[in-house]
């Protein structure tokens, strides 16, 4: 009988290894994002506007997009490739072999951008479904970026170098001409503030507001371009923390005039002009002047038509830091009522407010964040919003009424969701993830109850050798909740030990674990973990959407706090029977980088092996805006510098530590791991150091595979 049950429980093992074996193995190919078929495949989905009707694209038939009513079983053809093409034929275009990217206007016209290779431009194409034809609105050069087009007359503002233009129809005009240096049109103050361009339209079309920035006065950083035979040098302007910034104004300009005006923001020169946002009347603008010091905002309004102060609407103060994260939003119908989100109360919450009494009203409230708002609906009455509410790893949707204060929860399922509402607000399409979730898009009503699902992602990792994926919490020396996720290898034994890896970011702007898919660990993360290590990682305070408290708790002193909640995750791991705790690494790139580098040197007992990215090595080498928010000037903070300064650091340097960087990066510039260098070598330490030619802040394409096949041959040789 033993003999019997012995030999069944080897032939299941024997059967299970086999099947175990006819798994994939990931490739560093495949962790360098070069195998589309390991991500989730989506479905876009989309309302056509003022009706309840969706579209979307055949799966069978990708040059059909279909029509299909919610309450109807069948989809039907809204229109066809070949419909497309007769329409180019017709008005003397090239035709196309494949459905371009439509942009809805309204239920019949679509525009689109395409190429004129013959010309050498792009042109802007109305589709016009009711009176079957296509024309050509617009053309912009090819050289031509930061197209920014107002509807419904399809102008279309753009940048060429560093001067603004616009087209409309036949005409080509250029509105600035801008000395060296002096850049118009584009994304001001390195993109911080959320600010993501700098063109403007006035709701009518008829005005352009613009950033224009002068970066004269900012010192040049020498980059340097290796591809010539003599290499030469490309420099940037890149302001280091507590030296000299650029200067930005916002100017209007009048599409029928011609008249351009400088708003008079006033001084200091060195300010930051956030949150731009039209009045729905055409003739004020709003803009968001923040500090230097970035702990005083003032939402101002001034006279579109002739550049006058008006008045300050609010003023928001913090004595760490303040940071506005988008524009404001006008109420439907009102020249005097718009929307904001602040973290006055510790979280980001919505809160209206009224030009003519200045009076506010916070909206939502709560110890969760606003992650995204989301609009109003067709009335006015309602608004819609992403939140944190249910639990920081998860993104819900919910609606709330403006005038009684009644909020509904429109997302029932767990993990990460992103809605559109149809124009009635009847209905929703619900994109999502979750950690049981690949992808999937279904229709909702009005209060979040099921109707059909468009779209279920088949995981595209089950045909391959992954790990399992464990959710935690520990608690910070504060008693905050600290989230955790390990990956363990796929041929897991408990009675065995495992090397660890901490995949650590650890920075402002970036929440590490979520309720998504692979709990947004990634396929990199995945392939360190078939190659045999456990991967752990630990999103600590300073992380994002937090709140307040767990998120400020870094200010002036980088890096500190976070060791700390990184050692009560180390300690955590020595607990683990199966873990080695004799072999533990870091890795981490950018602040990751800062963190993976700060535990090695910190924490050389528990730390073994490390590997460091694009590390910043000293905030004083860091730009002005990030660097200055959380660690204020070196003159305000010597104390700060030092303490989080790695460079003045390196006696203390134990074991094995690799230091990777791209020769190019713009963002965490080469300076710093060279002069890391440079310190190790005068402390007599040794380390490793690997450099990516021509990389910028990261090595993408097909030199990542080489990236990762370096980083997870290091921690097999020394970890």
């Amino acid at each position: 009988m033993k003999r019997t049950i012995l030999l069944i429980a080897m032939l299941c093992f024997t059967v299970s290894s086999i099947f175990a074996q006819e798994k994939k193995m990931l490739t560093a190919n495949d962790a360098a994002y070069m195998n589309r078929s390991l991500y989730p495949v989506g479905k876009s989905v989309n309302w056509l506007p003022n009706s309840d009707k969706y579209l979307f694209t055949d799966n069978e038939n990708p040059n059909n997009l279909m029509i299909q009513d919610v309450n109807a079983e069948k989809a039907e053809v809204f229109i066809t490739l070949d419909q497309v093409n007769s329409y180019l034929n017709q008005a003397g275009l090239d035709s196309i072999r494949r459905l371009p990217n439509l942009t809805w206007i309204d239920a019949t016209k679509a525009y689109y951008y395409s190429f004129d290779q013959k010309n050498n431009c792009v042109n802007l194409n109305l589709l016009d479904i009711d009176a079957n034809n296509i024309k050509k609105v617009t053309s912009v050069p090819s050289n031509a970026e930061n197209h920014t087009i107002t509807l419904p007359s399809l102008k279309v503002a753009y940048t060429i170098e560093n001067n603004l233009y616009f087209a409309d129809g036949d005409r080509q005009v250029q509105v600035t001409d801008n000395p060296e240096n002096v850049v118009a049109g584009q994304s001001v103050h390195r993109n911080e503030f959320a600010i993501n361009g700098g063109i403007f339209w006035s709701p009518d079309g008829n005005k352009l507001a613009y950033y224009n920035m002068d970066e004269s006065m900012v010192t040049d950083y020498p980059l340097v371009d290796i591809t010539e035979r003599v290499a030469t040098a490309k420099p940037i302007k890149y302001p280091m923390a507590g030296m000299k910034s650029h200067e930005v104004k916002l100017h209007v300009y009048d599409i029928a005039s011609g008249n351009d005006l400088m708003i008079k923001t006033g001084e200091p020169a060195e300010q930051y002009l956030t949150s731009i946002t039209w009045n729905p009347d055409n003739e004020r603008v709003y803009i968001g002047v923040l500090n230097r010091g970035q702990d005083h905002l003032q939402f101002n309004e001034y006279n579109a038509l002739n550049g006058e102060y008006l008045q300050t609407i609010f003023e928001d103060k913090d004595e760490q830091y303040v940071e506005p994260v988008g524009p404001a939003h006008f109420l439907p119908n009102s020249t005097n009522e718009f929307l904001w989100i602040a973290q006055r109360d510790g979280f980001y919450h919505i809160w209206k407010h009224n030009i003519d009494n200045k009076k506010a009203k916070q909206i939502t409230k709560g110890e969760f964040v606003i992650t995204a708002f989301n609009g109003f609906d067709a009335k006015g009455e309602n608004i819609y919003y992403t939140s944190t509410e249910v639990s920081p790893l998860e993104r819900h949707y919910y609606k709330h009424n403006l005038k009684n204060g009644k909020k509904a929860k429109i997302t029932k399922e767990h993990g990460t969701h992103s809605v559109k509402p149809s124009a009635s607000g009847k209905y929703f399409i619900d994109t999502y993830s979750s950690t049981d979730v690949a992808n999937n898009v279904d229709i909702a009503d009005a209060k979040g109850n099921f109707i059909k699902r468009l779209h279920e992602a088949v995981d595209p990792l089950k045909d391959y050798n992954i790990g399992t994926i464990e959710l935690g919490e520990l608690k910070a020396e504060d008693g905050q909740t600290l989230y955790t996720r390990m990956i363990k290898p796929y041929n897991f034994d408990e009675s065995k030990k495992y090397p660890v890896i901490i995949y650590v970011y650890g920075g402002p702007h970036a929440q590490m674990i979520t309720d998504n898919w692979t709990a947004d660990a990634g396929i990199y993360l995945h392939y360190l973990s078939q190659e045999g290590f456990i991967v752990f990682t630990l999103d600590n305070r300073g992380s994002a959407d937090r709140g307040e408290a767990f998120e400020q708790v870094i200010h002036r002193q980088c890096g500190q706090a976070e060791m700390r909640d990184q050692k009560v995750g180390i300690d955590y791991l020595k607990s683990l029977p199966y873990v080695d705790a004799e072999r533990i690494g870091t890795d981490g790139w950018s602040y990751g980088g800062f963190m993976s580098t700060n535990m090695k040197i910190h924490y050389p007992e528990d730390v073994k092996v490390s590997t460091a990215g694009g590390p910043v090595m000293d905030w004083k080498y860091y730009e002005i805006m990030y660097g200055e928010r959380y660690m204020d000037t070196p003159e305000e903070n010597p104390e700060g510098y030092e303490l989080t300064s790695l460079e003045n650091k390196t006696d203390k340097l134990e074991g094995r530590l690799m230091i990777i960087h791209c020769t190019t990066d713009p963002v965490v510039v080469w300076q710093h791991s060279l002069v890391f260098v440079e310190n190790c070598i005068h402390n007599g330490k040794q380390l490793d150091y690997f450099v990516y030619p021509g990389h910028d802040h990261n090595v993408y394409g097909p030199d990542r595979a080489h990236l990762v096949t370096k980083i997870t041959e290091y921690f097999k040789a020394n970890l």
